[in-house]
């Protein structure tokens, strides 16, 4: 195999790997059905409770009749403002109903409004829902409508934090505070439902957290690039696990997991729901009518004595994807920014990215900077690899004349060849493993700038101001395509013609994928191919003036 069989197969891989990945966006499992409107109803019936978890202390429940439509009780609204979150709160269940991302606007435009992770109308409809249930009378579930002090909360400058309480009461004389903690800089918010027993009698009771949603894809996003929306699952023992939508539809989850936690991802962002440590919940997943998902946790039962009091504690994550941050609120939910399996190569990388960034300031140049790191890395491996091609261009005028003496007879042919080979000691297979070795962390870096929401809306210069999103002018696919011809020609030229017309046609057909790519990940590519194209060149003109 020699190096421009490797370089075709190398190339088709990846175009393979691109077709398939846009299939599966595109013709991947469907929803079950078009989500119908969404409408508020304050006097809608907690009796349909389809998406409960089940009630401590008795067997799981019949399935209830599923609703015609989505329908999300609605009553006072809260709103709540720090430097980073607008949330809004209803305190019918006093669910997060919407929250809106401050830092991350929609869109590059000057005054856009900020992207909305959590949405309580469709088509994208994403909430958090949370409640306490009992077999002892009446429940403060997401259908409970509690009372609030206040219509609006903000930040106080120079606090650290502001408190958002909400208050039910039962017949009984049973109250429940549910307070939100929200917190300065910080994409973390405290959940607490704290029990007070006023009825006379044990009140007995778990905590659920849930969040639900519909599966839509990424507005903006390219269909030639697939990244995870879905489920996700970890525990200490099974780690990271992806549950996917269409899981969820084939089969509910429920698994007890102890110091774990669950969420729902998007590109770039995710809600997370964080239980105490050391707490066994049962985890459980549920498919809706609408084609809705829930994927939540109900912590183990509690007793609380008359006259007792005791609190129900979780975290909250409803934010962008950073590592640095997630990886220091629980373990393993930086994992939620999915390299696959070259995360042992994607997170250094990564680390490399940010650390240049700080030096220089600008998302584009650090891109540069890393890929001539990298370049410089492996630049032996890169220069015995290019030698082993000059070598061989070099010998094609004798190849091609050692292929028109003996035809079609390939065992005579190769046999002549590689007498050739031995007498000039060239080893055909010279450029083959410095590119193979190469090929992990030039992947690996691909995931990096595909999964990292730094380079979300991250402008470098010029008309490129936004390298998430494709070249508006196809400015840089144009470039890549060239330095891809370039490199060709630099290459010992096949003999087989078949394979010569197959190998002129990739730059085309990559200058047309690349064309769809967000522009960061195209602006690797040129830079990577340039480098080459100066090392190869250098290395080339040495060897066939006589040089080593």
């Amino acid at each position: 195999m020699d190096n421009q069989r490797l370089f075709l197969f190398v190339a088709l891989s990846f175009v393979l790997l691109l077709l398939w990945q846009a299939w599966v966006e595109d013709y991947g499992p469907a929803p079950q059905a078009t989500p119908p409107a969404v409408t508020t109803d304050s006097a809608s019936p907690a009796a349909t409770g389809a998406d409960l978890p089940a009630a401590p202390a008795e067997p799981q429940p019949q399935a209830a009749a599923v609703p015609e439509e989505i329908t999300l009780p609605a009553a006072q609204q809260v709103v709540v403002e720090t430097d980073v979150l607008r949330v809004l709160i209803d305190t019918s269940g006093g669910d997060l109903r919407q929250v809106d991302l401050l830092a991350y606007p929609v869109s590059t435009e000057p005054g856009a409004e900020p992207f909305r992770l959590l949405n309580d109308s469709l088509p994208n409809l994403f909430v958090l829902q949370s409640g306490l249930r009992t077999p002892d009378g009446e429940e403060p579930t997401h259908y409970a409508v509690y009372r609030a002090d206040q219509n609006h909360y903000r930040l106080a400058e120079g606090a650290d934090s502001v408190q958002v309480p909400l208050y039910w009461r039962s017949a009984e004389g049973v109250e429940v505070t549910k307070l939100y903690t929200f917190r300065r800089g910080s994409y973390e918010v405290d959940l607490e439902h704290r029990v007070t027993n006023g009825s006379g009698s044990d009140w007995r009771g778990r905590q659920y957290r849930q969040l639900q949603r519909t599966q839509v894809a990424e507005t903006g996003q390219s269909s030639f690039i697939y990244t995870y929306m879905g489920g996700v699952l970890y525990s200490p023992e099974e780690k990271y696990e992806k549950i996917k939508f269409d899981h969820m539809l084939d089969e509910d989850l429920d698994r007890t997991v102890t110091d774990g936690w669950a969420a729902m991802l998007q590109h770039y962002f995710l809600g997370a729901i964080i239980p105490e440590t050391g707490e066994a919940n049962r985890y459980y997943t549920k498919t809706l009518s609408g084609a809705r998902y829930v994927i939540g946790l109900i912590s183990p039962q509690r007793l609380v004595p008359a006259g007792a009091t005791t609190s129900f504690s979780s975290r909250l994550f409803i934010g962008p994807k950073l590592q640095d941050v997630m990886e220091k609120i629980a373990p393993g939910l930086q994992l939620t920014v999915d390299y696959g399996i070259l995360t042992v190569l994607s997170r250094p990388l990564h680390t490399g990215l940010e650390w240049i960034h700080k030096v220089v300031g600008n998302w584009g140049w650090a891109i540069i900077i890393l890929t001539i790191l990298i370049k410089l890395v492996f630049y032996k491996l890169s220069e015995t690899s290019y030698r082993s091609m000059a070598n061989m261009r070099k010998m094609a005028p004798r190849m091609k004349s050692l292929k028109e003496r003996y035809g079609d007879d390939r065992q005579k042919l190769n046999q002549a060849m590689m007498e050739m080979y031995k007498k000039e000691k060239i080893n055909p297979l010279g450029g083959c493993l410095p590119i193979l070795v190469q090929i992990p962390v030039f992947i690996a870096l691909y995931w990096v700038l595909l999964e990292s929401v730094e380079m979300r809306q991250a402008p470098f210069m010029l008309w490129l101001n936004d390298l998430s999103s494709p070249d508006p002018f196809y400015v840089l696919p144009l470039l890549m395509g060239a330095t891809m011809l370039i490199q060709q020609k630099l290459n010992p030229a096949p003999m087989d013609p078949i394979q010569a017309k197959v190998m002129m046609a990739l730059p085309v057909v990559f200058t047309v994928f690349f064309a769809f790519f967000p522009s960061g990940l195209v602006l690797y590519w040129v830079t990577n191919n340039t480098l080459s194209i100066a090392q190869q060149w250098v290395i080339t003109k040495r060897v066939e003036a006589g040089g080593k």
